[in-house]
């Protein structure tokens, strides 16, 4: 094709073609004035370019995207940009160039090219061109840019915002509670009674079972929660009361939890017939075993914390090795169920309850175990007829006590022959069928339990007499865990899955 197309000149056509170039400019000019960063390209009218000078475009616009991926290369100013883009000289030569010979007018036709940006600032100019929408339409935002822009989050990259909820998540047993520091530093005080309610915590879907508060002091405001419903929480129970994590690493009901003695993981014991150990920062099982029975209670061995006790709907109890995920004692009892496991100072010993009941005599209802050997050291304990749901260790003296469906707190010895101490028991709480236990307070001054009437009841550990009744929950009330670091904290659960925290 030809480069150009002469026509024959005129006055007329002169100040017709002054008249347009000058409006041209003139419009170039006020959109430059109205937003210096777009720059608008406004052809010629009449101008043809040949094919050479597509191909010189072209290039020019190669050298321009290359020149933009080296971020030291320096953008042209603008000025000459205008020189080149805007300014009525260019359209006078364009037309000089007309009256060229071909070979001198394809040399001069690159001048007459429409004008394109040749720098990276240009270029990023170009990018940022803002779209005109019309009016009554709202442009479509996705959804992570919208949640981004209202949180005030600078949007990342799908696998970095998981890896940023993980770290998040991880804080668990990082973070220490505020109210907490007065008391760390500080001798544990002598415990006292709770009066008022701090909070209430609600979000199981079914009777809470047990709670408990971490053993760490430094993190000692993390309470544990296990619930029919299959799941078992960790919550802020000192001071928001948020549930910071939820764990569903059971298929059945969770039935007995309690915190491992580094305070890192958990002992969960289901009616899925498995018991498993949990991480608490991360969520994930780490030992996961099948007793082939439902468990109802399960205890970490106070001197090998990587050797667990199992029982349940059984007649033996089993002891795990969490390194091998294998069975390495067996304890044959002979009874339908074991309801509680507890172990004595140093590990040597420990005590079952069962739901063995013979005539009016219950001479199987406690049995202590040599851990080493597995033979029964005493099954002539408790001889009354009733069953024992519940079993806890004095954290100072050498006694135990159990928990009894004769609606009294039993005290026995922890030494041979495990005598059971006649002139004291704690009464005034219903049990009544139910899975009520009972704890000391660190000092081991004030025993506390729960009752079927959902009260919880507060002694003296060493005259037997009730201290306080607090009306806690409307549901019967199924534990009662006294703070390891906060002297007059408790936390309560009930049937009904509430749990309450007072102080």
């Amino acid at each position: 094709m030809s480069s150009l197309v002469d026509y024959e000149d005129s006055e007329s056509e002169d100040d017709s073609l002054d008249q347009r170039v000058e409006g041209a400019t003139d419009s170039a000019q006020t959109e430059e004035n109205q937003d210096t960063n777009i720059v608008k390209v406004i052809p010629y009218p009449g101008r043809f370019v040949s094919d050479q000078t597509v191909w010189e475009y072209q290039q020019n616009m190669a050298e321009t995207s290359r020149s933009s991926l080296h971020p030291h290369s320096q953008p042209q100013s603008f000025t000459n940009s205008k020189r080149r883009c805007g300014g009525a000289a260019d359209f006078r030569n364009t037309e000089t160039s007309l009256n060229l010979p071909d070979s001198q007018r394809e040399m001069a036709s690159p001048q007459a090219l429409p004008c394109m940006p040749q720098s990276l600032g240009n270029a990023a100019n170009l990018a940022k061109r803002q779209q005109t929408v019309p009016s009554g339409v709202r442009p479509y935002i996705p959804k992570r840019k919208r949640l981004a822009t209202s949180e005030g989050v600078e949007l990342k990259h799908p696998a970095e915002q998981v890896l940023g909820n993980q770290a998040r998540e991880s804080q668990i047993l990082s973070d220490v509670s505020a109210r907490l520091k007065p008391y760390l530093a500080q001798t544990p005080s002598m415990t006292g009674i709770p009066r008022r309610l701090l909070m209430s915590l609600g979000g199981h879907q079914g009777p809470v079972n047990t709670v408990q508060w971490c053993p760490l002091p430094h993190v000692s405001h993390l309470l544990l929660s296990a619930s029919i419903d299959k799941t078992f929480k960790v919550w802020d129970a000192a001071e928001s009361g948020r549930c910071l994590r939820v764990y569903t690493c059971h298929s059945g009901a969770v039935r007995n939890a309690c915190w491992t003695p580094c305070g890192r993981h958990f002992l969960t014991g289901s009616f899925d017939n498995t018991t498993v150990i949990t991480d608490v920062e991360t969520g994930q099982p780490t030992v996961k075993v099948d007793n082939e029975f439902k468990v109802m209670c399960a205890a970490v061995h106070p001197s090998n914390p990587e050797v667990f006790l199992c029982g349940g709907y059984s007649s033996a109890v089993k002891a795990w090795d969490s390194r091998s995920c294998k069975v390495v004692k067996v304890y044959q009892a002979g009874i339908q169920q074991t309801l509680d496991i507890v172990f004595l100072r140093g590990g040597v010993t420990f005590i079952t309850s069962s739901d063995c009941v013979s005539r009016d005599s219950a001479d199987r209802t406690l049995i202590a175990w040599d851990y080493e050997t597995t033979a029964k050291v005493s099954n002539q304990i408790y001889h009354e007829r009733y069953t024992c749901p519940g079993l806890a260790l004095h954290p100072l003296e050498d006694s135990f006590v159990a928990q009894t469906n004769g609606n009294y707190i039993a005290v026995f010895s922890s030494q041979q022959p495990y005598r059971m101490n006649k002139r004291r028991r704690f009464e005034g709480h219903k049990v009544e069928g139910y899975a009520i236990k009972c704890g000391f307070s660190l000092d081991g001054t004030i025993l506390a339990s729960g009752s079927s009437t959902g009260s919880a009841h507060f002694y003296d550990y060493h005259t037997a007499h009730m201290l306080h009744t607090l009306r806690a929950h409307s549901q019967p009330c199924l534990c009662v865990s006294q703070h390891p670091v906060l002297p007059t904290t408790v936390a309560t659960c009930d049937w009904g899955g509430e749990i309450k925290v007072w102080h």
